[in-house]
């Protein structure tokens, strides 16, 4: 049949550009002191932006993980298959050491470094779970100086070895944590898993978990009743022997996004594992490894801005409406320049807080102090922004974005998950009041920190004085905690773009956030801000 018309006015797919030519992220790599790791993120970019990664991506959600309980001849497996797209992620991610490799590295800045990296190697989100749970293991593996020493160099390798074998004859590992249970979800001090001592100083798990991330993993950090009280655990897939450790996997999560990671209900029925940390001191272990995965979801929130922001503005500039490319429409430009602004000020906190970790680590009371507030302010109001963030970028490719193939469904459907995971919106609030009454030095630490933009612009000055004023006020500010949290993050974000982000993203910011002349809706930004300049740091090169 021959040709009925001529294609044209279609968008080029957005292939073969550097993910990591972002000047928030650029600028902040070398602010935080990971200047030095510019280079291989760049490579790490480009990589991102090919169509073969972007396929990678696609496929593994496509072909999402199979469980597998029992082999042909009836014997339990418990094993998961996964898409060899899956692998290629898994691998570029570990070689790249986005999994624990800072915690090898002396260098000041790797943590950083690593943040960065996360934050580009974005083109499937899956697949970060077990990578970030890697990384968040370490410090809470440390609590048992015996257990950090076998396993921490091989959790730190740059080798991803799949397989279910012994842990310590593998050349690299991956771990995940076992904590929610079906009756307790956020409240795990409910769980009823029990812990019961062996001659050998082992324990035997009995129970269940509600939602275990990443069941291929090597090893788990799982909570469970011990003798002392609810107490952490090292728990292995496969035991010393080579034998299963025997946790079945009962069924994987049918989700609504993040689908190419498995999640399983797990039932531990008499599997070993060794204590970690102090008995009944189950939550103070692992809740080192909760604050770095909270690290992790703020920075695929911020990731995913991004990248919606960066699809947004290319479509708007390829395609033509009325007359004209949409990216010249003058609407449209106040919608792409929102979409911007809240990109950037997610990025500029996210490496803020990312350099306070890697300087936490060193030991730096202060910024020790500063994460302890800003993180979970930082958790709840970035993970917060994404959904609505996600659904502006899909509408302005118009029903091209509705289709799978442009692949904005697939980055809407991830977009909730960062804010339930690790402590829902409530959760990371109250949290924030709990760190605020038990640990003071971190509010001071806080407003040190946003008292250093202080006289640089009137409408930040004029917020943070009202939100302390909210502070003040204790009789309600557990039912106000949204919003307080909410102007917290916002002042937070204000300081940093006003010291270090571009002045016209700084402006825009604070005459909307803060200033309040803004709708509820994006691009609903004022008349007299430099939109030109605003959408094309967004602009894909």
């Amino acid at each position: 049949m021959p040709p009925t018309h001529e294609v044209f006015n279609q968008v080029p797919p957005l292939v073969d550009y550097d993910v990591a030519d972002d000047p928030a992220l650029l600028e902040g790599l070398e602010r935080e002191g990971a200047g030095w790791a510019a280079e291989r993120l760049h490579e790490l970019g480009r990589l991102a932006g090919t169509e073969r990664a972007q396929e990678w991506g696609r496929l593994a959600n496509e072909y999402p993980p199979v469980l597998r309980t029992h082999d042909r001849y009836g014997h339990r497996v418990d094993e998961v298959e996964f898409h060899p797209a899956w692998h290629e992620l898994m691998r570029t991610a570990v070689t790249y050491g986005l999994h624990a490799a800072p915690w090898a590295d002396d260098r000041p800045g790797a943590h950083v470094a690593r943040a960065a990296g996360f934050y580009v190697w974005r083109v499937d989100a899956g697949h970060g779970c077990p990578i970030s749970m890697t990384y968040a293991a370490v410090p809470a593996l440390r609590h048992s100086p015996e257990l950090a020493a076998a396993y921490e160099p091989l959790l730190a390798a740059r080798e991803y070895d799949f397989g279910l074998r012994p842990p310590l004859t593998k050349s690299g590992l991956l771990a995940g944590m076992s904590m929610t249970e079906k009756q307790g979800g956020s409240d795990v001090r409910a769980n009823t898993t029990r812990a019961e001592p062996g001659p050998d100083g082992a324990f035997r798990l009995t129970g269940h978990k509600w939602f275990t991330s990443a069941p291929m993993c090597d090893v788990f950090l799982t909570l469970a009743q011990g003798p002392d009280g609810l107490t952490c655990y090292l728990v292995p897939r496969v035991l010393p022997d080579g034998t299963l450790n025997p946790m079945r996997l009962m069924r994987l999560k049918d989700k609504l996004g993040n689908r190419s990671n498995a999640s399983a209900e797990i039932e531990y029925d008499g599997a070993l594992g060794w204590q970690v940390g102090e008995g009944g001191r189950g939550v103070r272990t692992i809740i080192e490894m909760v604050n770095m995965t909270r690290l992790d979801c703020l920075i695929g929130a911020a990731a995913g801005m991004r990248h919606g922001t960066v699809t947004a503005v290319h479509h708007a500039a390829h395609r033509a409406a009325f007359g004209r490319a949409l990216i010249d429409q003058p609407l449209m430009r106040n919608v792409l320049a929102d979409l911007a602004v809240e990109s950037e000020a997610a990025t500029v906190l996210m490496l803020r807080l990312a350099g306070a970790a890697d300087r936490s680590v060193r030991g730096d009371a202060a910024e020790t102090a500063f994460k302890r507030l800003a993180l979970a302010v930082g958790k709840y109001w970035v993970c917060k922004r994404w959904p609505a963030h996600a659904a502006e970028a899909l509408e302005c490719l118009g029903g091209n974005g509705y289709v799978e193939e442009s692949g904005m469904p697939r980055l809407f459907r991830e977009s909730p998950l960062n804010s339930i995971w690790e402590g829902s919106g409530n959760v990371a609030a109250l949290d924030v009041l709990r760190a605020m009454a038990k640990e003071p030095q971190s509010v001071e630490a806080f407003f040190a920190e946003v008292d250093r933009a202080a006289g640089a612009d009137a409408r930040l000055d004029t917020a943070v004085k009202q939100v302390k004023d909210a502070l003040a006020d204790a009789a309600t500010i557990e039912l106000r905690a949204r919003r307080v949290v909410e102007r917290l993050a916002l002042v937070l974000q204000a300081s940093l773009l006003v010291r270090h982000g571009h002045p016209a993203v700084a402006d825009a910011f604070c005459a909307t956030r803060l200033d309040g002349d803004w709708g509820a809706a994006f691009g609903t930004l004022p008349p007299g801000l430099d939109l030109g300049a605003i959408i094309e740091r967004a602009r894909p090169m």
